[in-house]
């Protein structure tokens, strides 16, 4: 699992969304009516042999030691953007805002990623309403759950793949992803907020 991540995460620079953005969008579009979406971001854990060293830090929130991989895809489940660096104690939205796709997503102004509520709302990063109270909130919802899950879909096929060609020890079994189903809107950034009311007023 290391080395496969290690390659995804050797080829990612030269498969950033900037060339191929427009497309993707489109497809992104047709998938769930959100425009200047570029890709779904998520984090998985990778289950791990305890390391030698700083053990702790790499006991995830389920109680076993991990790495929290984050990842984007498109619309097609492709992996366009791979961080597989950091212990499974370190909580989503850390990784997002420590990794280099973050500072590139900064300087354009119509590339959008579509995140849990985890993240935190950002100008590039829009999460689901935490309490829609209007029709066009509700739509915004469904649309975004609808659009995001093309990377949940992604990481489910990876570690089924995984799970079929691997002889997984007994103790690292590759899990399904789990998200708190009660939504709620996280942390707020004004500009996050305008960006996705500009979205609702759409639909």
């Amino acid at each position: 699992m290391t080395k496969v991540l290690q390659a995804i995460s050797t080829v990612k620079s030269g498969i950033y969304m900037g060339s191929a953005g427009v497309p993707c969008r489109d497809r992104f579009l047709w998938l769930g009516k959100i425009p200047n979406v570029i890709g779904a971001v998520d984090g998985t854990l990778i289950p791990i042999i305890a390391p030698s060293e700083a053990e702790e830090v790499y006991v995830c929130r389920k109680g076993y030691h991990a790495i929290n991989v984050q990842a984007v895809v498109d619309h097609e489940m492709r992996f366009t953007d791979v961080v597989a660096q950091w212990p499974g104690s370190v909580h989503d939205s850390t990784i997002m805002e420590n990794c280099a796709l973050k500072q590139w997503l900064t300087t354009t102004n119509s590339n959008w990623l579509l995140g849990v509520s985890g993240y935190g709302l950002k100008p590039y990063l829009l999460t689901p309403i935490g309490t829609p109270s209007t029709p066009s909130e509700v739509l915004y919802n469904n649309a975004h759950v609808k659009t995001r899950l093309v990377v949940e879909r992604a990481f489910g096929i990876l570690k089924s793949r995984f799970r079929q060609e691997m002889n997984v020890p007994t103790p690292l079994i590759l899990e399904e992803d789990d998200h708190d189903e009660h939504v709620s809107d996280g942390p707020l950034n004004g500009n996050g907020v305008q960006t996705r009311q500009s979205v609702v007023n759409l639909l």
